[in-house]
Parts: structure tokens; C-alpha cells; sequence
């Protein structure tokens, strides 16, 4: 994926290297599909790498990047196989742990190594407070990059130690170019569709035409324009999501949902505020939950087609 947006984010990050001490612990925040991983990856790399020594092209030994890892034996086979495979909820203490013994040891090239931890979000408890020990004291040499999309959900002592570099969000147009480039053969509809959900995500945008959300989407602008007292739209939306959809489906049908009501906000009477305002807020919330919790699925998309429905005119509300 072309990367946007990313100029101040460089400048801080060249600044910061440039100058006489470096900071150990780093965290880059911003929405989902901003590109933050890809430049976690790209600055590591420059900051590792010393004059007379040469480089690997793929992995770096000195660079360490904690993620969720597969969920059972079985999808690590998958792994191992190069296939799709689903994950754990959460980043493990154990990851942590393991991940903090290898300090103990020397860089494998130069002097310097870089942990990068994404999303830092999805740590669980034992996991944050034991990298919180590694912040406190780092290990010489060591710098630690952590990938956001809520920054709230990690605990202020680690936000704390962090020097933050925030990735706003980019314009529609530069959205628009981006799919041009990126994804020719969807027509110009969908690109439309897929500008308007994305709300300045680049990722958020490729990943809806490539998911082919374009149907989702038009079904839930019909949902909150005309509510769906007969429950059919909201039938018609749980089969589009599909009977057993993964994890990555439902999360992008939340974000999904979230804009749609966003986008119709314009189009409200007063009256219909605070319906409006009341079913994104349960939006919000279903999305911090839904990456870690064990939600059912179908009663999970019966949910966000009710708070749709819910969203709607107030005489089309009948029967919610």
C-alpha cells in the first residue's frame, strides 16, 4: 500500500535520531489502517542500522515484533504453511517474557535493537505491567515501538514513558487518488462507498473494497434512512455478513456501521439526536469489546442492525 500522511511523523522520527540522546520508548497512535505498522517497520530499520555494517533484506535479528500469535496448534500449522490463520485475542505475557529474555543478550549487528509491539492495545494485563518493568528500566541499546489505535486502553504509566506520534487521518481526495492507484478494477461507486466508510483510514478504505462491502454498506444507508420495522434489511444484512463470519468481518462491520451513522448525522432533525448520538456510542463501545471478547457472532450482527434501525427517523423507528 502507497503510504500517506506520514511527513511529520518522519520529521519527529529523524529529528529525535539526529539529536544527542535518543528516546528509548516510542508510541505511534492514530486510527486503524493509517500505515503505523508499516512505518514502525521502515523507522526500526534506520535506526538499527550503522555505517559498515551490512543489512539483511528481510528479517532484521535485531528487530523483535510482538503480535497476537495463532490461536491453537492448529492455526500455528497453518502459519508455519504460509495460509490465513486466526489469532489469539491478546498479546500474552508469555510473549513478553519471552521477548525480555533476549535483552539479556547483546544486538546480533551493531549496537542497537528495536522491539515493536502491535497493536499495544491488545496486550493483556500481565503483559502490560511486565513490559512496563522494561520501560522503567531499559536494557542499553534497546529502544521500544509501540503500534496504537487507542491509546486510552493502555496504562498511563506506559503512556507515560512513551514520546507519542500521532497519525491524523487523511483528506477524502488523497483517499480517492489512493484508490485509483490501488484498486483500479473497483468502479466508482464502490470507491465512492469506500472514501465516505474509510473515514481518512487508507487501510480501512482498501480493505472495504477488497472485503466487497459495497452491498453491507448500501443496506445499512437504507436501514437508517428508513428503519426496518418488518426486520427484513436487518435478515438481508445477516446474510451478506455470512453465518460464521471471522473476527476481521465483524470488526469491519462495526467501523462500517460507525460511519454510516457518522455520515447521516448531517441529514438529522434535532429530534433525532439523541438517538443518533445514543446508538454510535454503543458502536464505539461494541468495538472496543469485540476484539477481545467471545461475542456470538449472529447476535452480534443482530445487535448492529437494531442500533442501525435505531438510528432512524423517528417515524420510521417502529417495531426496533
Amino acid at each position: 500500500m502507497s503510504l500517506i500522511g506520514h511527513d511529520n511523523a518522519w520529521r519527529e522520527w529523524r529529528d529525535a535520531m539526529g539529536g544527542e540522546r535518543m528516546h528509548h520508548a516510542w508510541m505511534l497512535a492514530g486510527k486503524s489502517g493509517l500505515g503505523k505498522m508499516q512505518f514502525a517497520l521502515a523507522a526500526a530499520r534506520e535506526l538499527v542500522a550503522e555505517p559498515g555494517i551490512p543489512q539483511p533484506e528481510g528479517h532484521h535479528p535485531d528487530i523483535t515484533i510482538l503480535m497476537r500469535g495463532p490461536k491453537d496448534d492448529k492455526e500455528d500449522r497453518k502459519r508455519e504453511k504460509g495460509e490465513p490463520f486466526e489469532t489469539k485475542r491478546n498479546i500474552t505475557v508469555g510473549q513478553i517474557r519471552a521477548m525480555q529474555q533476549r535483552l539479556t543478550t547483546r544486538p546480533t549487528l551493531g549496537s542497537r535493537r528495536v522491539v515493536i509491539v502491535d497493536p499495544a492495545d491488545d496486550m493483556e494485563k500481565g503483559a502490560s505491567n511486565a513490559l512496563l518493568k522494561s520501560l522503567e528500566e531499559p536494557p542499553a541499546g534497546t529502544f521500544f515501538v509501540l503500534v496504537t489505535h487507542r491509546p486510552a486502553r493502555l496504562l498511563p504509566t506506559i503512556r507515560s514513558r512513551c514520546r507519542i506520534v500521532r497519525f491524523p487521518t487523511v483528506s477524502d481526495a488523497d483517499l480517492e487518488q489512493l484508490l485509483r492507484k490501488e484498486a483500479p478494477e473497483a468502479d466508482e461507486a464502490t470507491q465512492k462507498a469506500a472514501v465516505i466508510a474509510a473515514g481518512g483510514s487508507p487501510g480501512a478504505a482498501l480493505d472495504f473494497v477488497e472485503r466487497d462491502l459495497g452491498k453491507l454498506f448500501a443496506l445499512m444507508q437504507q436501514i437508517i434512512a428508513e428503519g426496518d420495522p418488518a426486520f427484513a434489511l436487518r435478515g438481508r444484512m445477516s446474510e451478506l455478513i455470512g453465518a460464521r463470519p471471522k473476527r476481521e468481518r465483524i470488526l469491519a462491520t462495526i467501523d462500517l456501521a460507525r460511519s454510516v451513522i457518522a455520515g447521516s448525522i448531517s441529514d438529522v432533525s434535532p429530534r433525532d439526536y439523541p438517538a443518533v448520538v445514543e446508538a454510535h456510542a454503543e458502536l464505539v463501545r461494541l468495538s472496543g469489546q469485540a476484539p477481545t471478547y467471545n461475542f456470538d457472532a449472529a447476535l452480534l450482527v443482530a445487535e448492529i442492525g437494531t442500533l442501525l434501525a435505531s438510528a432512524a427517523p423517528l417515524r420510521e423507528r417502529a417495531n426496533v
